[in-house]
């Protein structure tokens, strides 16, 4: 039980024990593999009175349905290029991945297009699948979901009307963000995506209201040139409330002494808007950055408790975690928790008092979001 125990072990240890276990579970996992293709060719599962691989993993081997699925694959497909078992050991590929390039390898281009692949996300093997097989376009429709399914509908069709959305998750108690829904945007070709999502009434009445409104200028009432528009119109107003993004900016005012330093000017969002790249600014000591573009906040790069000012060079874009962690570490986790203890409490008694609206709201455009 002790070794599960990891509470005594220092951050540094942590880490690279955690390096150390990837790397082992990576070559464990080809290992694997290659077991599971050898026991496979030989027809072993026969005397263990398994008709079937499958059937052998998941009775003998006691593996759940859908991994042992997945293993077998792997491994045939492994065996037929064995150089996807080099691949998946030293980490440049992972087992779906694997899968998803299989049906598109031969001995010609398997080295070429491994190597495309090599370290490369889901979504990112989604864009070299498309390349490899160009899928047409989906056909664009809407339909009730009761009929969509009495009719069989593909799952692959665009519809407005897919299987329902997952819950959103549960608020978390140290300010974190919830997990990205999975995915609904695929490649399909290069340049070309399909789109799934279930919508309601009212949002359906909008989109075909939108639809009938741009009928003199797209009169087929192609889906996505609505889908365009409508985000282009989106954006703009988003970036003007996000970063201050404006077409006739106004010349910056002199901020007196008694200036709020949490209110950020307009001038100063657009600036730092635009040197961070709307992405989260961390850096970590090996200097690697972060990508997170969702959850920003404006974080003051001095506290404002110790003298920070909303200046372009005083001021940078973090995610939620980055802001947290930067606070922490500043403040310290203690101090952090705390307040985020009292700001639970808050809303809590808003909440309770209030008969119209129980969900805590944004803060003003312009103020910085950290708790510090």
């Amino acid at each position: 039980m002790r070794a599960f125990t990891l509470d005594h072990v220092s951050n540094d240890t942590l880490l690279a024990d955690l390096a150390a276990l990837v790397a082992t579970d990576r070559q464990t996992t080809a290992a694997l593999l290659a077991h599971l293709g050898e026991v496979d060719e030989r027809k072993l599962y026969l005397p263990a009175a398994c008709a079937s691989m499958h059937a052998y993993c998941v009775r003998v081997l006691h593996l759940a349905e859908e991994v042992a699925y997945k293993r077998i694959r792997a491994a045939r497909i492994a065996r037929q290029f064995p150089v996807i078992f080099d691949a998946i050991a030293e980490g440049r590929l992972h087992v779906s991945g694997a899968l998803m390039l299989a049906p598109h390898l031969t001995d010609e281009n398997v080295r070429d297009v491994l190597t495309a692949a090599s370290h490369r996300t889901k979504a990112e093997l989604e864009e070299l699948v498309a390349r490899l097989a160009p899928r047409p376009d989906l056909p664009a429709r809407m339909e009730r979901m009761e009929r969509a399914a009495q009719a069989g509908a593909a799952s692959e069709s665009l519809q407005l009307d897919p299987d329902p959305a997952a819950p959103p998750s549960e608020p978390d108690p140290a300010g974190r963000p919830p997990d990205p829904a999975p995915a609904r945007i695929q490649a399909r070709s290069p340049d070309r995506y399909g789109l799934q999502v279930t919508i309601d009434g009212a949002t359906r009445d909008k989109l075909l209201r939108a639809q009938a409104l741009l009928r003199h200028r797209n009169p087929s009432g192609e889906l996505a040139e609505v889908l365009e528009l409508a985000l282009d119109a989106l954006l703009e107003k988003l970036e003007k409330q996000k970063f201050g993004k404006t077409s006739r900016p106004r010349k910056a005012k002199a901020r007196g002494e008694d200036a709020d330093a949490r209110y950020v000017p307009s001038e100063v969002r657009r600036v730092v808007s635009e040197r961070d790249a709307e992405q989260c600014a961390f850096v970590s000591d090996d200097g690697v950055r972060c990508t997170e573009r969702g959850f920003l906040e404006l974080d003051h790069r001095t506290l404002v408790c110790r003298g920070g000012q909303p200046t372009t060079d005083g001021m940078r874009w973090l995610c939620a975690p980055h802001n947290q962690y930067e606070a922490e570490r500043q403040l310290g986790a203690d101090f952090m928790r705390a307040k985020r203890k009292q700001a639970r409490e808050r809303r809590g008694g808003v909440a309770a008092r209030s008969t119209t609206d129980a969900r805590p709201t944004e803060p003003p455009p312009g103020h910085s979001t950290a708790t510090r």
